[in-house]
């Protein structure tokens, strides 16, 4: 069985520079990740999780070539391999990277991965591009989403797509609001911003503003989904409940993600988009 491959951020560089890229956390989330990783198996993120993988399981075809642009621990991406599909994942935590590797090992997956940021796509990919790329759980830790997205829609074949998720500021008063923090509510009226469920500032946005970047970036939005709908303003530490109530939750958390006016009400957006099929270019020269 073979390893996967890791690759550092800036090859060719030297160690000392290469060090300091790589302790550079990506956005802000760097700051929540032992939080974030305390509480992969909780409710919360295990529905976000499924619903995900659902709608990537759709869109994705088997055997596509996947990127992967702040993998994380790679739940998506060792899905998508159980597919055959080939994946190369990017991120610039050790932590998650070494988390992501194990357990892509422990099921006899190999991704590519590599060690570095959105911001040295050009740097670590060179011209390659895929059928799909995924930025899941990303843009709200971005000062600039449109930059992201022009440099993620870079990567996408003729014909391929982008997946992105990203906070709804059309509910962000939702969560405090059911929690009985008015305040907080009130308050979540006037901004984008927020503090996440890791104690990490961070942003949200509107589904038109994200529509007229990838448009910018020339993709076409093809659906998008509402993201735990029913159960955002449940406690971290709450766990999943046993597997036949966790069935019923999911699916009535697919079914409201899917359906308006439950989707505008998702704590996160699901959004895929296409880069239209580019015709080859049989002109004679």
């Amino acid at each position: 069985m073979s390893r996967p491959e890791i690759r550092d951020a800036t090859a060719g560089s030297d160690a000392e520079a290469l060090e300091c890229c790589q302790d550079e956390p990506m956005g802000t989330f760097g700051a929540g990740e032992a939080a974030w990783t305390a509480n992969l198996g909780n409710l919360r993120n295990t529905i976000r999780q499924d619903l995900i993988g659902r709608h990537l399981s759709e869109h994705v075809a088997p055997e596509a070539s996947v990127l992967d642009v702040g993998c994380g621990q790679g739940t998506q991406a060792i899905r998508l391999m159980g597919r055959s599909c080939a994946v190369t994942g990017v991120e610039p935590s050790k932590d998650l990277l070494h988390r992501f590797r194990t357990d892509a090992l422990a099921s006899g997956l190999s991704p590519e991965l590599i060690e570095g940021e959105i911001d040295e796509l050009d740097t670590l990919l060179g011209n390659r591009v895929f059928d799909a790329v995924c930025a899941h759980g990303l843009l709200m830790y971005l000062d600039d989403p449109a930059q992201a997205i022009t440099r993620l829609a870079k990567r996408v074949a003729s014909a391929g797509l982008l997946s992105i998720t990203f906070k709804n500021a059309h509910g962000l008063a939702m969560r405090p609001a059911l929690r009985g923090d008015w305040t907080a509510a009130v308050s979540a009226f006037d901004t984008s911003q927020y503090v996440n469920e890791l104690g990490v500032d961070a942003r949200a946005n509107r589904l038109e503003e994200i529509e007229s970047h990838l448009a910018a970036a020339g993709l076409e939005v093809d659906t998008w989904y509402g993201v735990r709908v029913f159960n955002d303003a449940i406690e971290a530490s709450v766990d999943p409940p046993h597997n036949e109530v966790l069935q019923q939750i999911l699916e009535a958390e697919d079914l409201a993600g899917r359906t308006d006016p439950y989707r505008w009400l998702g704590s996160q957006f699901h959004v895929i988009a296409k880069r239209p099929l580019i015709p080859p270019d049989n002109t004679a020269t």
